[in-house]
């Protein structure tokens, strides 16, 4: 005769967010200060100010940084 196999009908599927709550908050955050490094380039001052040259890069690159930091923070 023909035997059937049986399944289990209760399986566990186990369906993890990758990104916690904790993670989506910092990202925001980066967003945010990336937003905020990209305003400090906008005006129509000298083009060689500190604030162009200087503060708003280096505001965007720690904004990226900490955006790679949120993706990977477990």
């Amino acid at each position: 005769m023909i035997e059937k196999k049986n399944t289990p009908v209760n399986q566990e599927s186990k369906s993890e967010l990758v990104f916690t709550k904790k993670n989506y908050q910092l990202l925001l955050i980066s967003i945010a200060i990336v937003v905020l490094g990209f305003i400090l380039m906008i005006g129509t001052t000298d083009i060689y100010d500190f604030r162009k040259t200087l503060l708003a890069p280096m505001t965007v690159l720690f904004g990226f940084g900490f955006g790679v930091y949120a993706i990977l923070k477990k």
